[in-house]
């Protein structure tokens, strides 16, 4: 048995608040975590819309359902995106990193890109996917928020250094977050400061969720 690969084209959603135009100085690409879809996660974002700012959801490629079989007369069963699993993962991270490179040219024209801020937000299994398309993609960011997630072990910190060159990292953890451990924000935080990133940690009291205070926070710096 031999394994093969091949390219095809693929339908990707994703959703918009905002209108691109020239009021817009802020460009927010948002990626939503494990099992989440991307229209209710951009829903929490809502808060922070302003005409000047543009914000994307872009939703994984691979849906599926959360839920077990259910009888004929239950709802139907709830949807979620994973952006990839270990199977087959370096193919799974090249595609993600083409998709939101192609999102990214799609929202955020290069005749704009001197005059619009890109801020990147990445929620639990969304940080690793944001950080690897910053690491290995063409855009850059002006601010990285990588918020109840863990920073992929496979992207050299040094490399990922020179690609945030001038860029802020924020790292956002919750308090009782049952995950925290996993995504061990203060020792992140070092690797950060110890690499030349400039790197600050934002604490809420709450669990593994987006805090609508501490998004209110971030947006208005």
């Amino acid at each position: 048995m031999e394994s093969h690969h091949l390219s095809v084209p693929r339908t990707a959603r994703y959703y918009t608040i905002g209108r691109a135009g020239a009021a817009v100085s802020e460009v927010w690409i948002v990626c939503h975590g494990y099992g989440q879809l991307a229209a209710p996660f951009l829903a929490a974002f809502e808060r922070v819309a302003s005409p000047a700012r543009l914000i994307v959801a872009p939703e994984a490629l691979s849906r599926y359902y959360l839920d077990s079989s259910r009888s004929p007369n239950d709802p139907p069963p709830r949807v979620g995106a994973s952006w990839m699993t270990r199977e087959d993962r370096d193919h799974e991270i090249t595609d993600h990193v083409a998709y939101l490179d192609a999102l990214h040219d799609l929202v955020f024209p290069s005749a704009q890109a001197r005059d619009v801020t890109l801020r990147v937000l990445g929620f639990s299994q969304g940080v690793a996917t944001v950080a690897r398309w910053i690491a290995y993609g063409r855009a850059r960011a002006d601010e990285l928020i990588l918020w109840a997630g863990a920073f992929p072990p496979d992207v050299d910190l040094d490399a990922f250094s020179q690609r945030m060159s001038g860029s802020r990292v924020v790292l956002v953890a919750g308090s009782h977050d049952a995950l925290a451990s996993w995504a061990a924000a203060d020792t992140q935080l070092e690797r950060f400061n110890g690499a030349g990133i400039a790197a600050r940690l934002v604490q809420f009291e709450g669990g593994h969720r987006l805090d609508d205070a501490t998004l209110d926070q971030l947006a208005a710096v």
